[in-house]
């Protein structure tokens, strides 16, 4: 199971990515860059959930502990894919790569790698619950 979600866990970037494409195509000209940092901070964080729901309730978790044990990986290689692909493929320095966690600035996308982290325990959370709700009536 942790080999598929490390499989699954490509699709996250991809999903990041076309959110990026959108903010800068679409609406950061009309908004401005730190309210359009913050728009698809949450738009990520909203369709990263919901591709996260989907894969728990596909391939189920087996545990909360396997659950936790997903996040932290997928929080590795989310920073090893931000930091390396941003520093070292396109070449962006540490200061830059470093600016959006800056919550003191209005910068939310450590917010983003924090629900990255936990969502697959959020949704074990969930799911398993709702498997174990006697259904109505």
């Amino acid at each position: 199971m942790i080999t598929r979600y490390c499989l699954l866990w490509l699709f996250l970037p991809l999903i990041g990515i076309l959110n990026g494409s959108v903010r800068e195509l679409v609406y950061k000209n009309a908004v401005g860059e730190l309210p359009a940092h913050q728009i698809s901070t949450l738009t990520g964080i909203l369709l990263m959930g919901w591709f996260v729901s989907y894969a728990t309730r596909r391939w189920p978790l087996t545990s909360a502990a396997q659950a936790v044990r997903i996040g932290g990986i997928w929080f590795v290689l989310t920073g090893l894919f931000e930091f390396g692909f941003g520093h070292f493929l396109s070449g962006k320095p540490w200061s830059v790569l470093l600016h959006d966690y800056n919550l003191l600035e209005g910068r939310v996308w450590a917010f983003l790698l924090i629900w990255i982290t936990i969502a697959p325990w959020v949704f074990y959370q969930i799911h398993s619950k709702r498997k174990h709700t006697p259904a109505d009536g």
